[in-house]
This record gives structure tokens, C-alpha cells and sequence, in this order.
């Protein structure tokens, strides 16, 4: 496997309403960042039409609406995504086994184009307390670990965690396991409403494979130039 550029990590994160913007801002940062991510808010808003406007940019997208159903439900929403060609499709990992096996079965329909598969672990808006009130009394990373691994076992591609269960979850669950980071920021950037957060060179330097960064780049006043330091900033890391 080709060895990834420092920039080639960075999936930018649109998380607005407005078509226009984000259409702009995929433009622009064509070339400077890996990819874009697509969440509910952009969805909810622009529907599949946004998200095909944006993949028609020609950036590799990661279709972030962390589906959690049952089974076949989850097969079906998955099946539909492929009409956009995304380059990674996310679940919910506490949705079980069957419904991941079921969302890396559809997924598979697209032969060699097929996306990854991604498990969200522990958003990383939480932290231990946050996991008490919804009745979990293990610590956050053994939290992860366990859904991490159930990930794996249940045939996803990879999980979408903190970078600071990064080190822990490459110990035990190899190196092709694909790692997706968000609550990433810039020691230049605000931490805003995320708990868990690591810069991207040390994110990097520890085993993420992809790093999904927002404000810092898209309220910057020139997003290219943010989009370029933080590449800049892997790269000396690393």
C-alpha cells in the first residue's frame, strides 16, 4: 500500500447547511487535503444532491452519518450509499454484530470500489462521566477497545476513534486496521466542544490513519493556508 501524504490524511469536515459554502470550500481545498466529510447536518440539509454536488468536485468523500438500526435496515442505508462512490461509510458500533456484518456485506456489493467500513467507538464529545449516565461504568479506552475489537471481528475496515486510544488499539488490533480521528485541533486552534483532543502531528506520529478536521480549517479566514500548515505540521512531526 502507497504510503500516505501528510495532506492526504486530512478529511475536512463541512458541517454546514449552506451548498454554495461548501461546494466553494471543496474546490478550493482540492489538492491541499485528502478528502471531505459529509455529516447529518450537511445531509439534512442538502440531501443526496449535495452530497453527489460534492463528490462531483472530485474529492474522496466520507459519508459520516453513523448509521444504527437493525440489520437490514442498516444494509439497505448502506447499499444506497454507494450511488455516491464514498470513499468511507460509518456505523455505530454498539449497534451489534449482525448489523456490522450486515453494513460491511453491503458495502462489499461495490467489488474493488467498495468503501471502508467504519465503527464509531465513543464519540469524542464524552467522557467518563458522560458514559456513566448512559449506564456504561467501564472506563472510556476499555469502552473503545471492546467496541474496536467487536468492529474488527464483525469484518469492518476500521473505527473511528479518539487520538488518545490510538496507541492502545494498534497494540491490539494491527496495523491495516484503519484508525479515523476526529476532535483533532491545531495547538494554534480552540478545542471548542470536544473533550478528548490531540494535535495532528501527535496524532499522526502515534498510528492515526485519518484525521478529520473542521473550524480550524473551515472558519479559518483562508482555509488553503490552514489546510497547508497543519500538512506541514504533520510532516515535521512524523
Amino acid at each position: 500500500m502507497t504510503k500516505l501524504q501528510p495532506h492526504e490524511r486530512i478529511f475536512v469536515a463541512l458541517d454546514t447547511t449552506d451548498l454554495t459554502k461548501a461546494l466553494d470550500l471543496a474546490n478550493a481545498l482540492s489538492g491541499h487535503v485528502g478528502g471531505i466529510k459529509l455529516g447529518k447536518e450537511f445531509f439534512t440539509a442538502c440531501g443526496p444532491e449535495g452530497v453527489q454536488a460534492v463528490t462531483n468536485c472530485g474529492m474522496l468523500v466520507f459519508l459520516d452519518l453513523k448509521f444504527h438500526d437493525i440489520p437490514n435496515t442498516v444494509a439497505a442505508a448502506i447499499r444506497a450509499s454507494l450511488l455516491f462512490s464514498p470513499y468511507m461509510v460509518n456505523v455505530h458500533a454498539c449497534g451489534g454484530e449482525m448489523m456490522m456484518r450486515a453494513a460491511a456485506q453491503s458495502a462489499g456489493e461495490a467489488g474493488q470500489d467498495r468503501p471502508l467500513v467504519l465503527g464509531v467507538t465513543v464519540l469524542t464529545s464524552m467522557d467518563e462521566s458522560d458514559l456513566k449516565g448512559t449506564g456504561i461504568e467501564s472506563s472510556v479506552s476499555d469502552q473503545v477497545l471492546r467496541l474496536a475489537s467487536l468492529s474488527q471481528f464483525s469484518g469492518l475496515d476500521g473505527v473511528v476513534c479518539s487520538a488518545r486510544e490510538v496507541e492502545d488499539l494498534r497494540e491490539h488490533l494491527g496495523e491495516s486496521f484503519k484508525l479515523v480521528v476526529p476532535g483533532i485541533r491545531p495547538e494554534w486552534a480552540q478545542s471548542n466542544d470536544q473533550k478528548r483532543i490531540v494535535t495532528p502531528a501527535a496524532a499522526v506520529a502515534i498510528g492515526a490513519d485519518y484525521l478529520v478536521i473542521g473550524r480550524p480549517i473551515t472558519q479559518s479566514n483562508n482555509p488553503v493556508e490552514a489546510a497547508d500548515k497543519i500538512a506541514a505540521e504533520i510532516a515535521a512531526g512524523v
